[in-house]
């Protein structure tokens, strides 16, 4: 059993937390606002800042929004780094940028500390589920003292190279699902328009080659017009203009990529950044006139 800090518990971090506490280690927490009351009572310790965390974690784990939060969280003169010791590992869950990624690497193994980056996929569901896929980057040593940690919050867990690759195999999964949520939405859309029963519909091509796990899951939601996130558009956003900003960098053309992010752009202008991003539909419905279920 390990004393593992935990920075960020919000949607997917705080059952992410809860599991590890299942699983017997001690976790010391801190987040923006206040650490849920049922973390708390399962035996969470609630530290101050990120260096406290760390002065007592010898694993310190960030589940945050954003490229610049990671790097707040880890080098703020409070953050993680400042209360960091030889020997420790860090290890970023967050989704952000694979080339900020390895400079917060250096700048941690700069401190005698092993970085693990490791973005997950599987949303809300898989978060609460412990069923979440975890895309990992760095040493194979550090990677093998963590996978205990993993298999406690994930499935389908993979080391794919050094700092760095856990995030581009992020950023790949992320185009894969808007342009999977994409396909799904005009599918359904042209269904419904065309009079069909769109839950009919959904329940047919679930048998076939078209089968995914988002028609199963956002397939549904927008037959029953379920918007809660889930995965909130604003992040998807930041997901894909990472895509985007990593393909301009290396000179790789993503035409769908950028589609469905002008969709994802649209439905924020509609008032849609916290909608879950399977309300993509909701823009390709505006441009028909029709909506899914009508």
């Amino acid at each position: 059993m390990a004393n593992i800090g935990f920075i960020g518990l919000g949607i997917m971090g705080s059952p992410m937390a809860g599991h590890l506490i299942k699983g017997g280690h001690t976790v010391y927490a801190h987040t923006r606002g206040d650490i849920p009351a049922s973390l708390l009572e399962a035996g969470a310790r609630p530290c101050a800042n990120g260096a406290e965390v760390a002065r007592q974690a010898d694993i310190i784990i960030t589940m945050v929004p954003d490229t610049p939060h990671v790097e707040d969280a880890l080098f703020n003169p409070e953050g993680v780094a400042a209360g960091l010791s030889a020997g420790k590992i860090v290890v970023d869950m967050s989704s952000i940028s694979p080339v900020a990624t390895k400079d917060f690497a250096k700048r941690i193994n700069a401190l005698g500390c092993e970085y693990l980056d490791a973005p997950v996929s599987g949303g809300e569901v898989g978060a609460k589920a412990a069923s979440l896929t975890i895309m990992v980057g760095g040493s194979e040593a550090a990677f093998g003292k963590l996978r205990p940690v993993f298999e406690l919050m994930g499935k389908n867990i993979t080391l794919v190279g050094g700092n760095g690759d856990g995030q581009i195999t992020k950023v790949a999964n992320q185009i894969i699902v808007a342009l999977n949520i994409e396909a799904v939405g005009e599918a359904l859309l042209l269904a419904a328009k065309a009079g069909a029963d769109p839950a009919k519909v959904r329940q047919a091509l679930m048998g076939g080659f078209a089968n995914s796990r988002i028609l199963e899951v956002h397939g549904e939601r927008m037959v029953k017009r379920s918007f809660d996130p889930g995965f909130r558009i604003e992040l998807h956003q930041k997901d894909l203009n990472l895509a985007l900003t990593t393909a301009r960098q290396l000179g790789v053309s993503l035409p769908n990529t950028a589609s469905a992010q002008e969709l994802f752009n649209a439905c924020a202008a509609h008032g849609g950044k916290a909608w879950d991003h399977s309300a993509m539909v909701r823009a390709l419905e505006k441009m028909a006139n029709f909506e899914i279920g009508q």
